[in-house]
């Protein structure tokens, strides 16, 4: 199977996982070893604010305060994803996902947009979601997801609450209209 990694990953409309159920993941790495990525469509009631103020990170002219933190997925729930457009040759530790996107899970990020450096554009999730190798492609044959090539423009301009119907329009789908059995031929 072709690699994921810079792909929307849907839930279909019958996936109960609670975990899972009406979100939209971004898929960051995608490999024999694996699948891992972020749940970009489910704030939290927690600003950037907050979580530096728990971090005890100085804040005070930060840009970011109001930003909303993301619950990214059940596994790593207390670690920090940082999503983000640009590279990732500016921080300590980060993939680069795309041309233009990148993750980092560094405290170096943080502390940059505590202090309102950083880049401009950017989900802070807690968590991620993770697939053993295989685990993701059964999932996929089961008809649980759809995938799409991702978008920085539904990352980051789209509201979270529209996210997942945005890349379901990227296949022409309303993902309202489907059913809950699917087909096999």
């Amino acid at each position: 199977m072709q690699s994921l990694k810079n792909h929307f990953l849907m839930a279909m409309p019958h996936l109960e996982d609670p975990n899972f159920a009406g979100t939209l993941s971004y898929l960051c790495d995608h490999d024999d070893n694996g699948t891992m990525g972020v749940i970009v469509n489910r704030p939290l009631e927690l600003t950037l604010d907050a979580l530096f103020e728990q971090l005890e990170l100085e804040s005070a002219g930060s840009p970011h305060l109001n930003a909303p933190v993301y619950y990214g997925g059940p596994v790593h729930k207390d670690r920090g994803f940082i999503l983000h457009r640009g590279d990732s040759e500016a921080w300590d530790s980060s993939l680069q996902v795309a041309d233009d996107i990148a993750l980092t899970t560094s405290l170096d990020i943080l502390q940059a947009l505590a202090a309102g450096r950083g880049p401009e554009r950017f989900l802070v999730c807690l968590g991620c979601a993770g697939w053993e190798s295989g685990q993701l492609e059964t999932e996929l044959k089961d008809n649980a997801w759809l995938t799409v090539e991702g978008r920085p423009d539904i990352l980051f301009d789209v509201p979270p609450e529209q996210r997942l119907g945005a890349s379901a329009n990227l296949l022409g789908i309303d993902l309202n209209l489907m059913t809950r059995e699917a087909g096999h031929s």
